[in-house]
């Protein structure tokens, strides 16, 4: 399967494989241990490898984990476990409301969505990426996971800057910014509506 700037694979414990390469590459290697993972919520059940575009929060953390050291001990140890916590919540099965989803179109405007956060979502966009008219999509998104596309935004937003603030240095803007939100207000009116406090308090 060709792989792409910042994709690459997810693999369980003993898994191996052979990586073919037609031109001189980067590729960055990071091993969690079992024991972390279960400490983070893992199970320590098989897990099915994961080929492809990566979650991008993740991405982020992986390609920045040879630096966690610089920051000293209890900076290294909180972002470890801030990456384990993060592995165990995009490999764990999607919640139920997204499981029923069985039309593909949606599966991949639900991609599109999260391989954008930070960008100006459109219900426009969104559809054109499951290749229906906006009101189709619509309809069909509501009827698939209960919740409006615009629902849907705003709480993939909220799930990715809670991790941001807790394992990271960005300020509130900042989060902000790389959620989506241009209107730092409107931002911390809709994190403490999703998670019952300030994006302040969340840091704490």
């Amino acid at each position: 399967l060709p792989l792409h700037r910042n994709e690459g694979w997810l693999l369980p414990e003993g898994a191996d494989g052979v990586c073919e390469y037609d031109k001189p590459l980067e590729v960055v290697t990071v091993s969690v241990p079992g024991a972390l993972l279960r400490e983070a919520g893992g199970d320590g059940g098989a897990v099915a490898p994961v080929v492809g575009p990566l979650d991008p929060l993740l991405t982020q953390m992986a390609l920045t984990a040879d630096r966690f050291a610089a920051g000293g001990t209890l900076y290294a140890e909180t972002m470890a476990h801030a990456l384990a916590a993060h592995l165990v919540a995009v490999v764990r099965p999607q919640p139920a409301d997204l499981v029923g989803i069985d039309d593909r179109r949606l599966r991949r405007a639900i991609e599109y969505v999260r391989a954008h956060l930070g960008e100006d979502l459109s219900l426009e966009a969104m559809a054109a990426e499951a290749a229906m008219s906006g009101s189709h999509f619509a309809k069909s998104f509501k009827a698939a996971t209960g919740r409006s596309p615009l629902q849907f935004v705003i709480a993939e937003r909220m799930a990715a800057a809670i991790v941001l603030l807790r394992t990271t240095k960005l300020t509130v803007a900042e989060v902000a910014h790389r959620v989506g939100y241009r209107d730092v207000p409107r931002f911390g009116q809709h994190f403490k509506r999703h998670h019952g406090m300030t994006p302040a308090r969340a840091r704490q």
